[in-house]
């Protein structure tokens, strides 16, 4: 009994270590450089996040939906912070839509009723989640002048916008 017992056991650790992957790192986990990736202003105009980011400024780059309730949240948040960011650490603002072609007719709306002065742009095919391999929204990274992600934080607890500005400031005094 205790020899099958073992064959049991040599069988199934066998099977699982055949079926287990690696997962690779993700953009989220490394200092990758960022791909290029097309997307669109709210006038239907296509850009490249590259348009965007800078050499000798910071660039954070923040993923949400109309439908998302802590992405709007986190947005509002940084609002607050964004005219000081931009004026002491040189820090560019996206907030990148991955609302369908639907849910992308609410976002001029969404965009003036709260006052958003950071550029908006849209995916509305998601193909940034699968590029920069993440599940969730909302998903930030902040980026440096050349490209390179040097920091990101998935999901939004309220103070977290405390956190992003210490690591601007810290990034920026580099």
């Amino acid at each position: 009994m205790k020899v099958l017992n073992l064959l049991f056991l040599a069988i199934v650790f066998s099977l699982s270590s055949a079926f287990t992957t690696t997962v690779p790192p993700t953009l989220a986990s490394t200092e990758s450089k960022i791909p290029s990736l097309q997307l669109k202003t709210l006038d239907g105009q296509s850009v490249d996040i590259y348009d965007y980011i800078k050499e000798g400024q910071l660039t954070v780059i923040s993923f949400w939906a109309t439908w998302c309730t802590p992405c709007k949240a986190e947005l509002d948040a940084l609002t607050d912070f964004y005219p000081d960011w931009r004026d002491d650490y040189n820090v560019e603002l996206l907030a990148v839509t991955i609302d369908n072609a639907r849910g992308l007719s609410k976002v001029p709306a969404e965009v003036t009723t709260k006052g958003w002065e950071f550029t908006v742009l849209s995916d509305v095919n998601s193909e940034s989640m699968n590029v920069l391999e993440f599940q969730t929204i909302p998903q930030t990274f902040v980026v440096d002048g050349e490209g390179h992600v040097v920091y990101a934080h998935n999901g939004y607890t309220a103070g977290d916008e405390y956190e992003l500005d210490e690591k601007l400031a810290e990034l920026a005094a580099k």
